[in-house]
């Protein structure tokens, strides 16, 4: 029989003794239904990771920006076919639309954003502006013809957050506070764009004996690097130049509050035909289906389907899923760099649908098996 044990054996093996920690949720739209923290956020320190501790989220950001369009274009502000030049300026095909940014099929440039960061130290004076046009001029130039491919890309999110500034006549960071972080309950201590509280949140790590350690002088500027503590090296904190491909800060809780909402036959951030459109298959001009809606990609495990968003940069990694069939969603989050956030979601998954299942207050549980994906996270 499949119990909360099992969960906690398999979390337990992922967390190396005396190492960074891992937050764990699975909920349904009436709140959690198992939670667990294990680990530290803090090694030299020995402070322990918590369900309520803020890690750099990186990527999962992307889920909030397209909420953000969806709100807006709710209100009327924009329409997802409108084109990005009617709202901002670029150097891209005149012809992409808002959609084709929300979905990757713009045929923009992704070149690794490794370097798209800056100290928390200068976030201040930071000009995000003018770091956006110094990665346009450098990579202007199209890959593809809008909507004839899938193409993951930053630079598109990015300048989705232009988009945002420009219909709501608000900086962006402050209207998805306003409009997503508000609205649930959620204050800049549980999730923000900044680090609001230090002392609840985690440090980020990179292990010493690893691939990435070796190359992190061709991959991270020198400012990034920490000190070793133990076999880990800390990543000093970053902001990603751009907030709304990748700047979102929170805590597994907090990550929790959204997914759960999505999930309600009410939503407060979305009305119901919005957030269909949330999870809506994306097509590209030949028809083709791709797996790929208005914010999320799609996985499968035994062919059923899910929803997710991973996030993973220096020092942190990340995933959220959701799975509207079965009324659940989950998110995990680790404050360390390499980790397979696909297989590991997916075994506690599983886990935790059988046991839900067996209380009978769920559909049933996933088949056992691989997930498996076809998209970039």
């Amino acid at each position: 029989m499949t119990d909360q044990r099992r969960i906690v054996e398999i979390m337990d093996k992922g967390l190396r003794s005396g190492g960074p920690g891992m937050a764990y949720i699975v909920a349904d739209a009436a709140g959690p239904i198992f939670e667990r923290a294990g680990g530290l956020a803090d090694i030299s320190g020995r402070v322990p990771l918590a369900l309520t501790t803020t890690l750099a989220a990186f990527s999962m950001t992307k889920t909030l920006t397209a909420i953000a369009v969806l709100q807006l274009a709710m209100a009327g502000a924009l329409r997802l076919d409108d084109k990005v030049s009617e709202h901002i300026a670029h150097p891209y095909d005149p012809g992409i639309t808002i959609r084709q940014l929300i979905t990757h099929t713009s045929g923009l440039p992704n070149p690794i954003p490794l370097r798209w960061v800056h100290g928390a130290d200068v976030q201040a004076g930071f000009d995000g502006r003018a770091a956006l046009a110094a990665v346009l001029a450098k990579h202007g130039g199209q890959r593809s013809r809008p909507g004839d491919r899938y193409l993951y890309s930053n630079i598109g999110y990015w300048l989705l957050g232009e988009v945002v500034e420009a219909a709501s006549k608000q900086d962006y960071a402050a209207f998805v506070r306003a409009r997503v972080f508000s609205p649930l309950g959620l204050s800049p201590q549980d999730i923000d764009f900044a680090i609001a509280e230090p002392r609840n949140h985690a440090k980020g790590y990179l292990a010493a004996f690893s691939p990435m350690n070796f190359l992190k002088r061709f991959l991270l500027d020198r400012g990034v690097w920490g000190d070793y503590e133990g076999s880990w090296l800390r990543i000093c904190d970053v902001y990603p130049d751009g907030p709304s491909f990748g700047g979102a800060i929170g805590s597994a809780a907090a990550f929790s509050v959204i997914l759960r909402d999505l999930l309600k036959e009410d939503p407060v951030l979305l009305s119901k035909a919005s957030r269909a459109l949330l999870f809506e298959q994306a097509r590209l001009n030949s028809g083709r289906t791709i797996d790929m809606t208005l914010g999320w990609h799609i996985g499968r495990i035994e062919g059923r389907p899910y929803y997710f968003k991973e996030g993973g940069g220096a020092g942190f990694h990340c995933e959220m899923r959701m799975y509207p069939a079965q009324g659940l969603a989950s998110v995990i989050m680790v404050n360390r760099t390499s980790f397979n956030s696909n297989r590991f979601l997916s075994r506690l998954d599983r886990e935790s649908a059988d046991m839900i299942g067996e209380s009978g207050d769920h559909a049933a549980g996933f088949e056992s098996g691989g997930a498996s994906r076809s998209q970039q996270p």
